[in-house]
């Protein structure tokens, strides 16, 4: 199952210390975003509990306590990066304190991705700072680490100045929505072209109209194509609450920043 989800790899992990024998966790095909798996090796070595990587996503656990501490949780990563490609979308600029370098979420990355695009990217140890350029370029990712972040890029693909490819994302099929499916057909809805892989999407600049945006339920969805809203009048989209899930505030803060 963990090359659908590394959720359930992660799961294993988390209550193996407390099997009553050493648990050894293989798996077979590829494993779906492994950074994930690290913040929870990490998080796990945080509060006193080792996880052995005995090869290629070979992992073992010998029966261990956790410890009780104190813990700094960072900001989420995955909520933080609308904020940011905000930023490279309408060539301003914001910053996110307590995300930096030393972050272990693989959501940072998708800085990296902006930055390919044509925005500044300045990195420090507990930030992360987006300006926006005067034109944002397309790119070719590979995004199976970053998958939550696909739906974004998305968003901003057709204010590029050429095509921008998705790969490697088959496995967002199965999440909140089919999203591979639903951000090819709400982008239509709007007026781009774009063309659905088994495993991505292919994007091409366009010029796009005012629309509402069907959400599917799916909180990336609303919060990609609210994006849109930055640079496009008339952009809508139903069942906005949806986004309650993970950011509840997230219209407030984004009016505040437009503003």
């Amino acid at each position: 199952m963990a090359t659908k989800s590394s959720q359930f790899l992660s799961a294993l992990l988390l209550v193996a210390p407390y099997a009553r024998q050493t648990v050894e966790v293989e798996v077979s095909g590829t494993l779906v975003a492994p950074p994930y798996v690290d913040m929870t090796i990490g998080v796990m070595g945080a509060f006193g509990v080792a996880v052995q990587c005995t090869g290629a996503q070979c992992y073992t656990v010998v029966p261990q306590p956790y410890t009780a501490r104190r813990y700094c949780v960072e900001p989420d990563a995955s909520s933080a990066h609308y904020l940011l490609a905000a930023a490279a979308l309408t060539g301003g600029r914001v910053r996110v304190l307590g995300l930096g370098t030393r972050s272990l979420q693989g959501d940072v990355h998708f800085v990296d991705v902006l930055e390919h695009m044509g925005a500044a990217v300045v990195r420090g140890e507990d930030f992360l700072e987006v300006r926006g350029g005067a034109q944002l370029e397309g790119v070719e990712v590979d995004m199976n680490a970053i998958s939550d972040t696909a739906p974004t890029l998305a968003a901003l693909a057709p204010f590029a100045s050429r095509q921008v490819t998705i790969r490697n994302i088959a496995h967002v099929r199965l999440q909140e929505s089919d999203r591979l499916h639903a951000v090819a057909t709400e982008l239509r809805r709007i007026g781009v072209a774009v063309r659905e892989l088994d495993d991505g999407l292919i994007i091409e600049p366009s010029r796009v109209r005012p629309g509402v945006v069907e959400t599917y339920d799916d909180h990336r969805i609303a919060m990609s194509f609210a994006l849109i809203g930055l640079r496009v009048p008339g952009i809508g989209i139903r069942d906005p609450d949806c986004v309650s899930k993970t950011f509840p505030d997230f219209f407030a803060l984004l009016e505040e920043l437009r503003q």
